[in-house]
């Protein structure tokens, strides 16, 4: 007989704990479940762009992230969920996400002057023509 594996789903949960970036782009940490459709949250964040003050989130304005802070009791108040936040180095972990750098990113660009987009188009024309010359000499030399 075949042997079968059987584990736990890698599915991102609604869990207690579970750090989730809402529409807004801040992050909060889910302190209670109230129902199948909103969570009692709380984002203690060092970052006045990420933090979020403690109220009811919908779900479905929100993105569960993969980190988690373990061992949150149910239910607690922001100075508790702001030491578990401190001592799981949420802020950090974020920060090495995709998300974050993306966000950075479009940020970043979204604050470019007219000048800087021309500079930014000229650096992206002589990298163009710099692989364009190394592919031609590849090509020759084959």
């Amino acid at each position: 007989m075949a042997s079968i594996d059987i584990g736990a789903t890698k599915w991102r949960r609604v869990e207690v704990g579970r750090v989730i970036r809402l529409e807004g782009g801040s992050l909060a940490a889910i302190v209670e479940i109230i129902d199948h459709k909103r969570v009692l949250v709380d984002g203690p964040s060092s970052d006045p762009k990420l933090a979020t003050p403690r109220g009811i989130a919908h779900l479905s304005h929100a993105l569960l992230t993969s980190i988690v802070i373990p061992k949150l009791p149910r239910g607690s108040r922001t100075p508790t969920v702001k030491k578990a936040w401190e001592a799981a180095g949420v802020d950090a972990k974020w920060a090495e996400t995709n998300w974050a750098k993306k966000q950075l990113i479009q940020e970043r660009r979204a604050s470019l002057t007219d000048f800087d987009r021309f500079k930014v188009m000229r650096l992206k024309k002589q990298r163009r023509f710099e692989e364009r010359k190394a592919l031609a000499k590849i090509k020759t030399s084959a």
